[in-house]
C-alpha cells in the first residue's frame, strides 16, 4: 500500500473529522480547586447545558446557538457546582455544565438536541463541537464516578472537573478514555467493510471495537502486517477516542464474527467510490463525512 495523503496534507488528518475542531485553551497546569468558581464570576466565561446526552441551543433566526451567558443559565435550573471548566477562549472561560430543566419544558427558543444528531447536521460550527465532546465527555464521567471505587465513599469534584477527590480515604480519581481502534484493512485493489446490525439501511463501514486491557492496535479477526496510523477522533459517547489507522493484509480469508456483524466481504475502489459519492446501484454507502470511517475510506480511495 501506497497512501500519498500522508505526503503534504495542509492540515492534520485528525482536523477534518466530527468532534475534532476543538481550540479550547485547556490550562491543564493552572487547574486550581476553584477553578470552575473563578471562571463562573467572570463576565465573559461561556457555558454549554447539558442534560440526558443532549446539547441545550439557542434557536435565533434560524441558527442555533450553544453557548449561554451564566445569568441566564439559571433559568435551565443548572447545577453550576457540577460544571466543568473546558479551559480558555479567545473571548473568555468556557465551561460545560449539567442542566437539571427537562427538554419538554424548554421555551420554544431552546431546543435540546442530542449529540450525535447535532454533529450529523452540522448544527455548530467546529470548534463548539469539539467543546461538546470534551464537555460531553467530563460530564458523563462525573456522573458515573460519584462514589469513590476504592471505599465506596462519595468524592468531590477537584481541580475544575479534571479530578475527584475521596476525602475519606485520600484516593484521587481522574477522567478516563476508552481506545477504539477502527482498522481499514486494504490492499491496493481492495479493501475490507463490515456492516454492523445496528447499522441504517445499506451502510459498509471500516471494523472496530474497543481495545481491551493488554490487546495492542494490530488485533483484529484477519492477520494483518504493516498498519500505519491515520488520525483519531474524541467520541463523546461517553468517553472515547477512535484510533484510525490502515492495515495491510496477510491473508484474504474472511472469518467474520457474526454475531456481531450482520455482513463483512471486501470491496474494490470503483465500487467503494459510488457508495462514497452515494450512486451505488444497489444503495450501499459509507459513514457520513464526520464520521472518521469515512475518511479512512476516502483516504484510501484517492491514494491510487
Amino acid at each position: 500500500m501506497n497512501f500519498r495523503l500522508f505526503d503534504a496534507p495542509l492540515r492534520e488528518p485528525s482536523q477534518f473529522v466530527g468532534f475534532a475542531g476543538n481550540r479550547i485553551d485547556r490550562q491543564s497546569e493552572n487547574r486550581a480547586d476553584d477553578a470552575v468558581e473563578k471562571a463562573l464570576g467572570e463576565r465573559s466565561a461561556r457555558l454549554m447545558l447539558m442534560h440526558g446526552g443532549r446539547l441545550y441551543l439557542k434557536l435565533d433566526d434560524g441558527k442555533f446557538d450553544p453557548w449561554f451567558e451564566a445569568a441566564e443559565s439559571q433559568a435551565f435550573e443548572v447545577s453550576l457546582d457540577g460544571g466543568v471548566l473546558l479551559g480558555l477562549s479567545e473571548s473568555g472561560p468556557v465551561l460545560a455544565v449539567p442542566a437539571g430543566i427537562e427538554p419538554e419544558n424548554l421555551p420554544e427558543t431552546v431546543k435540546a438536541i442530542d449529540y450525535r444528531s447535532v454533529y450529523m447536521q452540522g448544527l455548530i460550527d467546529e470548534a463548539a463541537a469539539g467543546a461538546l465532546a470534551q464537555g460531553a465527555a467530563l460530564l458523563a464521567w462525573h456522573a458515573s464516578h460519584a462514589f469513590c471505587s476504592k471505599c465506596g465513599n462519595r468524592s468531590e469534584m477537584r481541580a475544575g472537573g479534571y479530578r475527584r477527590h475521596c476525602p475519606a480515604c485520600g484516593t484521587d480519581h481522574f477522567p478516563r478514555t476508552d481506545p477504539v481502534a477502527i482498522m481499514l484493512t486494504a490492499t491496493r485493489e481492495k479493501c475490507l467493510l463490515g456492516r454492523g446490525r445496528h447499522f441504517g439501511p445499506g451502510m459498509y463501514s471500516a471494523l472496530a471495537g474497543f481495545i481491551e486491557p493488554g490487546e495492542t492496535l494490530e488485533e483484529a479477526g484477519i492477520r494483518l502486517g504493516r498498519v500505519v496510523y491515520h488520525a483519531s477522533q474524541p467520541w463523546p459517547f461517553p468517553y472515547s477516542l477512535m484510533i484510525g489507522c490502515f492495515g495491510e493484509p496477510l491473508n484474504e480469508d474472511i472469518q467474520a464474527d457474526l454475531n456481531e456483524l450482520e455482513d463483512c466481504r471486501w470491496f474494490f475502489r470503483d465500487e467503494v467510490r459510488s457508495m462514497l459519492e452515494r450512486t451505488h446501484p444497489g444503495g450501499l454507502i459509507t459513514p457520513p463525512k464526520g464520521a472518521i470511517a469515512h475518511h479512512l475510506i476516502r483516504a484510501w480511495v484517492d491514494s491510487e
